[in-house]
């Protein structure tokens, strides 16, 4: 705590204007001394549990499950509050209950025959798990995420004390009472409700949400209901972004995927977006092609052969008119250095072949039927139509618009919090390890800056509405982010889609990655990238997403000594057979650092009626000696600076310099 010398009045008298202001709110001595004793005792309270979950990519069942056992960390706690006095079932049916409330009573009702018990006893074991999970919050912070029905009766059963035998009588009788009047579900529920909410301070999504999976909807839903969540932009998510803004590029890549994976499910009947016109312009143009290298990547067995078919079409239809766009705009920009992926123009469509930085490659397929040979680039009518109609169709999604208006409100492009810096890709480095100089309009940025102007940059492409000019040039970038060379959330020299889709040599798809990835377990390069965002190099941490750890082959998740994470461990079932596990998640708590590796998860009803969760493995990176308090917290840092305003606003009111109470106004 800060105490002002009260013979110095310098400081009180410069900051008079913001004390007069802040009197308002704390207009006595002893309203102002209350509050610095209550911050005071915050600043002393155990740190909050920060959960980090990354690269999700619309695998919604696996994420709500992962959010509702905030990562092994309820079934923690019911080990630390229960021990050996419940069994392995017992617990593992409590935890479930604690996930999924509502369907788990419903199997409870039909197979307990003495439901009145099992009640009894569920609710005063959920009751000792609350406690425990409240008991590092103020009792204000507790009453605040308490439901309006049950606010006070939980209050009062959170706060029992076990010497007390006329409380105690007190409490058994509420206890009795919600059986009695047969509101012991609804309470089961809100109770629930509470432990999940409480028992993690802050969730951070490092990247990915969007594409691959079935449900990146449902998660970006979840998001939006959830209490404390930032996000770290992944290259997905970016793409998803430039789409919503009306970039032509990114909707063709963000259909194109979704094609890929035979994964309409987001698209249609999350977004409602139209794809009849793409389906009835691919039946139009590749009828008769069979399409074979276009064929979906699916696990889904409910796809008949017809639909696959259509798909592939689809799949095809989007890909030639992606490479047209993405022409357009790197003729547009010669600053971002891509003329690599102009393509189409060296395609000898006589000969079937494709000039390739200096080596002539065989195509596989040579069915262009909207190409232009002599103006490869040129969209034709229908195809303008086409975008036209898909462009609007993103652009006008009202629930699509909704999630990326969050995702610019809760996200950014990298997070300075509580001693870790968090962002979903890389930075930029040259080879010696030192920090890539990038061009963007007529400047170059380097490290932090230049993930600085990149927020920047993708917040114009959505919001500047008056500007068109520069609202074009930000679209634009946004696909830069997507697969440019040095977009720090791509992360690769170049993206080699055309080369996967028309070249069977495989040499030619290989996309070198940024040399930040030749640099992950360098600890003085990993050293200097945490003192770039003014973190201390010797505890602090690196937190990235975006490139899978192949655990599999023996890859560790931890890098430099501990000093970066990596926590994209497979989310996504489409990586699993790589990486061998379903994903890295990170829980910080106020003991330390612990990395949990998850392996694949079934499915929500699994869980519910056999009491399944995710098989997990935590390991222990850092646990401290001294358990980490909300000061050394970054809102410990506010909380201090409030105290010390507060100190002078007493100063202010014993020197005389403010009137107790004085609601005068300031002009």
């Amino acid at each position: 705590m800060i105490f002002y010398d009260e013979n110095n009045l310098e400081i009180i008298e410069k900051d008079l204007r913001y004390l007069q202001l802040l009197a308002h709110q704390y207009p006595t001595i002893s309203s102002a001394s209350t509050e610095i004793i209550n911050l005071q005792a915050i600043l002393n309270l155990p740190k909050g549990t920060e959960h980090f979950i990354s690269d999700v990519h619309g695998e919604n069942e696996s994420f709500t499950h992962m959010l509702k056992n905030a990562s092994g960390v309820i079934k923690r706690k019911i080990d630390d509050v229960f021990g050996n006095s419940l069994r392995e079932e017992q617990k593992a049916s409590l935890a479930t209950l604690v996930y999924y409330p509502e369907q788990k009573l419903e199997i409870i009702k039909q197979k307990e025959k003495n439901l009145e018990d099992w009640y009894k006893i569920t609710l005063y074991q959920l009751i000792e798990l609350c406690k425990n999970v409240c008991s590092k919050y103020t009792r204000s912070k507790v009453r605040k995420a308490l439901p309006d029905d049950f606010e006070y009766i939980i209050e009062e059963l959170l706060h029992e004390q076990d010497d007390r035998v006329d409380k105690q009588a007190y409490y058994n009788g509420i206890i009795k009472t919600i059986i009695d009047i047969d509101r012991s579900a609804e309470f089961i529920v809100a109770i629930a409700s509470v432990i999940q909410r409480l028992v993690v301070d802050r969730l951070h999504i490092i990247g990915d949400i969007y594409d691959r999976g079935p449900g990146a909807d449902i998660i970006m839903d979840a998001l939006m209901k959830h209490h404390s969540v930032d996000i770290q932009w992944g290259n997905h998510d970016i793409l998803w972004m430039g789409a919503a803004a009306g970039c032509e590029a990114c909707i063709c890549n963000a259909l194109r995927i979704a094609l890929r994976y035979a994964n309409l499910r987001t698209i249609e009947d999350g977004y409602g977006i139209n794809l009849l016109p793409l389906a009835t312009f691919a039946i139009e143009f590749y009828g008769d092609d069979p399409c074979e290298k276009f064929m979906p990547r699916t696990l889904d067995k409910n796809i008949n052969e017809n639909e696959m078919l259509l798909l592939a079409k689809m799949h095809k239809a989007i890909s030639i008119l992606q490479f047209k766009v993405e022409g357009d705009i790197i003729k547009r920009h010669p600053e971002c250095q891509m003329d690599d992926r102009l393509l189409l123009d060296k395609i000898d469509i006589e000969k079937g072949e494709i000039n390739l930085y200096g080596k002539t490659y065989k195509l596989n397929d040579i069915s262009f039927p909207t190409v232009d040979w002599n103006d490869p680039y040129k969209l034709t009518e229908r195809e303008n139509d086409l975008l036209e109609k898909l462009t609007r169709s993103f652009i006008n999604s009202e629930k699509l618009q909704r999630h990326i208006k969050f995702l610019y409100s809760k996200g950014s492009i990298y997070l300075v919090c509580n001693s870790n810096v968090l962002f979903h890709g890389c930075i930029p480095l040259n080879e010696d390890g030192s920090f890539k100089e990038v061009k963007i309009g007529s400047i170059k940025y380097s490290g932090k800056a230049l993930l600085d102007r990149i927020d920047r940059v993708a917040r114009d492409s959505y919001f500047f509405k008056d500007d068109i000019q520069c609202k074009k040039y930000g679209m634009d970038m946004m696909w830069y982010l997507w697969c440019g060379p040095y977009s720090p959330v791509f992360g690769k020299e170049r993206m080699t889609t055309f080369e996967r889709y028309f070249i069977d040599d495989k040499s030619t798809h290989y996309e070198k990655k940024d040399y930040y990835y030749k640099y992950v377990d360098d600890v003085e390069v990993c050293k200097n990238v945490l003192l770039e965002f003014n973190l201390n190099p010797e505890t602090d941490h690196v937190i990235n997403g975006h490139i899978p750890v192949k655990t599999k082959e023996g890859e560790s998740p931890i890098k430099a000594n501990g000093r970066l994470l990596v926590i994209d461990g497979g989310f996504c079932k489409a990586y699993q057979p790589e990486t061998g596990i379903a994903g890295y998640t990170l829980i910080y708590n106020s003991y330390g650092l612990l990395l949990t590796s998850h392996e694949p998860f079934a499915a929500i009803k699994n869980a519910i009626k056999e009491d399944k969760d995710i098989l997990s493995s935590t390991i222990i990176l850092e646990h401290v000696t001294r358990r980490k308090r909300v000061e050394d917290t970054d809102i410990g840092k506010e909380l201090r600076e409030q105290i010390a305003d507060l100190e002078k606003l007493l100063i202010a009111y014993r020197k005389g310099l403010i009137k107790e109470g004085s609601k005068d106004r300031i002009i």
